[in-house]
């Protein structure tokens, strides 16, 4: 994960950052409630946002209760929890198939297929640490 910016960017840029991070942020909140919308791309992505955007936010995001650990956990070299992998990889694997289920078209799910065997590939290959209770 990048460091928080000195606004190095255009105003525009930033702008766009800004938005893209708090979109992404409602994105990951509401993924929390509904289980087939990941709530963790979402957050280490409007981190990076506000990274390249706002300190505050930046600041702000990394130290929230809730959410400071994802992101912390993300930029350790330390690994993730096995159970949470896991966890990752099974409901991925639910919500393609509903959607490959629900959408019935050859290509559709062809590419679902191929996204989820490179996504799986990259989660088996991320380096595990003990849980942590």
């Amino acid at each position: 994960m990048a460091k928080p910016a000195k606004h190095k960017h255009s105003p525009f840029k930033r702008l766009l950052y800004l938005a893209t991070g708090w979109i992404s942020l409602i994105l990951g909140i509401i993924g929390v409630v509904l289980p087939l919308l990941p709530t963790t791309p979402f957050i280490l992505l409007s981190a990076w946002c506000f990274s390249q955007s706002s300190t505050r936010f930046h600041s702000w995001l990394t130290s929230h209760k809730y959410f400071g650990p994802i992101i912390q956990d993300w930029q350790s070299d330390k690994g993730i929890p096995k159970k949470s992998r896991n966890r990752a990889i099974i409901f991925m694997w639910c919500g393609m198939g509903l959607s490959i289920f629900l959408v019935g078209k050859f290509w559709a799910t062809l590419s679902l297929i191929c996204i989820g065997i490179c996504v799986s590939i990259y989660l088996l290959r991320l380096p595990l640490r003990a849980e942590t209770n």
